[in-house]
This record gives C-alpha cells, sequence and structure tokens, in this order.
C-alpha cells in the first residue's frame, strides 16, 4: 500500500510518498516560496528519493500550481518513483482548522469539504490551499480514499480557563468564539519525542513546544495534554510570524485604520499578509532574505 501524505503551509508544500509494507519513503520534498518572486540562484524546489536530494528554482503563484508540481515530480519527472498516480492506495492532509467540528481524523467525503471551506475565514491562508489540493485529488483519484487530520485536535484538551476569551461569553454561545490553538500535528510530535529522548512517559512530564517557521506558535503540555497554546480563534495570534502580526494591542488596529481609511477587512489582510517579519523589515517573510539583507548593511 502506498500513501501520499500533503502537508500545505501558509507559503509552502510538504509532501510524502510512503510504501506501507515495509514503511518506507519512497519520495519526499518541500516546495517552498509560494507565490513569492524566486530570485536567481534560489532553489524553492528540493526532491529526496533513494538518499539523494535535488533541488530547483520555480516560481508557482499558487499551491494549485506546487500540488501540480508534485504529480510531475511522482509520476514524470527523472526522479519519478511511479507511473501513475492512481498507484497509490490513500492520501492524507494535515488540515489547519477543523474547529469544534472535528477532534479527530476523519475520511473526506461531501460533508468534510463543505465544513473546511465553512471553516476557511478562521484559517484564511492556510485551509483554502488544502481545499484546493483536496479538491484536485478527489477529481484526480475519485476512488482513493483521502483523511483529514486536524492541526486543531491536540489542542482540544485545554480547559475553559485557556481558551475563553475576555469577552461576553455570548459570543461563544453563539459564534463559538474561542482560541482554538494550530500546529496541534507538530506540537503533539515534538512532545512525544521529547519524552522518548528522556526516557520518561508523556504522562510524567511538563513541556513547552515550539513549532517555528513562517507561521510560529509555543503550546504548554502538561502530562501528554494541551493546556494552554499561543495561536487563538485563528492563526494570525501569537508570535510574531513571517506575514502575520502575531498579538497586538487593539486600539492599534483602531489608529491604523483611520490613519488608513481601512475597513476591518482590509486591516485583516493586512495583518495576515503585510504584516509580520515582513512588515517589520520591510524586505521578506523569509528569514534568510532578511539576514542577507542585514549582512548587506540593511538596516
Amino acid at each position: 500500500m502506498k500513501i501520499l501524505v500533503i502537508n500545505c503551509g501558509s507559503s509552502s508544500l510538504k509532501y510524502q510518498l510512503m510504501d506501507m509494507s515495509d514503511l518506507s519513503v519512497l519520495c519526499k520534498g518541500v516546495i517552498e516560496r509560494i507565490g513569492m518572486t524566486i530570485n536567481g540562484g534560489e532553489k524553492n524546489v528540493s526532491v529526496k528519493v533513494n538518499g539523494q536530494k535535488f533541488e530547483y528554482d520555480k516560481e508557482l503563484p499558487t499551491h494549485t500550481d506546487a500540488f501540480n508540481e508534485v504529480k510531475y515530480i511522482l509520476c514524470e519527472s527523472e526522479h519519478k518513483v511511479i507511473d501513475s498516480m492512481k498507484e497509490i492506495d490513500a492520501v492524507g492532509h494535515r488540515i489547519v482548522q477543523g474547529g469544534d467540528i472535528y477532534t479527530h481524523s476523519v475520511l473526506v467525503d461531501e460533508t468534510v469539504v463543505e465544513n473546511l471551506r465553512k471553516l476557511s475565514p478562521l484559517a484564511p491562508l492556510h485551509n483554502p490551499p488544502a481545499d484546493a489540493c483536496i479538491d484536485m485529488m478527489r477529481k484526480l483519484m475519485p476512488d482513493t480514499p483521502e483523511v483529514a487530520v486536524f492541526d486543531t485536535a491536540f489542542h482540544t484538551t485545554m480547559p475553559p480557563k485557556a481558551y475563553l476569551y475576555g469577552v461576553d461569553y455570548k459570543y461563544y454561545e453563539k459564534l463559538k468564539l474561542r482560541r482554538y490553538g494550530f500546529h496541534g500535528t507538530s506540537h503533539r510530535f515534538v512532545s512525544l519525542r521529547m519524552a522518548e529522548i528522556l526516557g520518561k512517559d508523556p504522562s510524567e512530564l511538563k513541556i513547552v513546544t515550539c513549532h517555528l517557521g513562517n507561521g510560529s506558535s509555543i503550546a504548554a503540555v502538561d502530562g501528554g495534554k494541551v493546556v494552554d497554546t499561543s495561536m487563538g480563534l485563528t492563526p494570525l495570534e501569537g508570535l510574531l510570524m513571517g506575514m502575520r502580526s502575531g498579538d497586538i494591542e487593539p486600539a492599534a488596529l483602531q489608529m491604523i485604520m483611520h490613519e488608513e481609511n481601512c475597513d476591518i477587512d482590509e486591516m485583516l489582510t493586512m495583518l495576515n499578509k503585510k504584516s509580520g517579519l515582513l512588515g517589520v523589515s520591510g524586505v521578506s517573510s523569509d528569514m534568510r532574505d532578511v539576514e542577507k539583507a542585514a549582512a548587506e548593511g540593511n538596516q
């Protein structure tokens, strides 16, 4: 049995094709800087086959383009490992936002697809690309089962004192306004791996786990269960990130909106796509670009 695992980030797409008969990885790789300009010499497409790593550059405007590149790599390129996507027996998708609808992994069907689209406003940089990949797979391989694994699921153990916001409780009742937390698959793996390294059962440990990338978050894991985390209703809250602002004084938004004469939707676009490291540096959302510019004298 061959399983393809897809992980759509806000500006990346990671994938692995695994042979479950011996748990071997036939091919793995990552496509970075999706939707970004590729400068000369930058290798944003990485492929690893049989222990060998291959890299090249290619501008890919959308996650759909990136997925098509994955299909090309697996089935058509000089590094191909299968002749057709029909050789894949199942697909697993990492989904950022499952809301309070999904607390565990599920088989993808029409209801799941509809719910993921309803949840997109809570993860505007992540759920739509994942939805696009699911849609492409369903059209390409309609009889192949797909499983959605939710980043929010690991955080469902948070107590109310951690996930409730300090606003009128009616907004939690009516809108499910609460802290959900994200990067759960990563935080779960890191906490379990740390317990393994320490030679202890997860139930014995209190661990702070860190997920650091274009999107970043931290989580407090007590006895193998999340008790608090930095991200909230959407992946916008918490640490300063690549393009996302992270925590910011609410009154500051009012000041900016008055200054720029913009509405709340424009403000959220600014916070999600034009802030963070990109906004502060004025250079890029990628730390490599920022460090390069700093080394060249850009203060």
